[in-house]
């Protein structure tokens, strides 16, 4: 699979997220939203993280999970179950995680608006997502801080 955006497309979102086995991969982006597959293996998490000005939805296709939300990093007051067929919507500016405690991988796919990774992006590990993560974060200070 590949990012088609921000082209007219078509899909069975079910079966996509479901055969996705990348800890992320952008399948749409458009000028105002993603569409983005997610596999997280039992016991991982997507990572405590809060997108400023970004709104997040979130569809459950298999496994079970935690998630939690709240406004400051170290202080998350929602934590709910999920498992497949359920939703979470993270309003911008709220810091949440997403946690696999289940015992199969957790897929899902999120919708971010606007979008809120780069056109295409793979990452098949959490690691990769991590360092991709870590480097936006730099490009971005050293662009506007030096």
């Amino acid at each position: 699979m590949k990012d088609y955006g921000p082209n007219p497309f078509k899909i069975n979102i079910e079966k996509a997220t479901i055969d996705n086995n990348n800890f992320r991969l952008a399948l749409w982006t458009g000028n105002h939203m993603q569409l983005t597959l997610m596999s997280l293996n039992v016991g991982q998490d997507i990572g405590l993280e809060m997108h400023p000005d970004v709104d997040q939805f979130i569809r459950i296709e298999q496994g079970q999970g935690e998630a939690t939300m709240g406004d400051m990093e170290d202080m998350v007051d929602f934590k709910e179950i999920v498992e497949a067929d359920d939703i979470i919507i993270i309003p911008a500016g709220k810091w949440h995680n997403l946690v696999n405690t289940g015992s199969v991988p957790l897929k899902l796919y999120s919708i971010y608006a606007p979008a809120n990774h780069p056109f295409g992006v793979i990452q098949r590990t959490k690691q990769q997502a991590m360092m991709d993560e870590q480097n936006r974060f730099d490009e971005y200070y050293y662009d506007n801080y030096y």
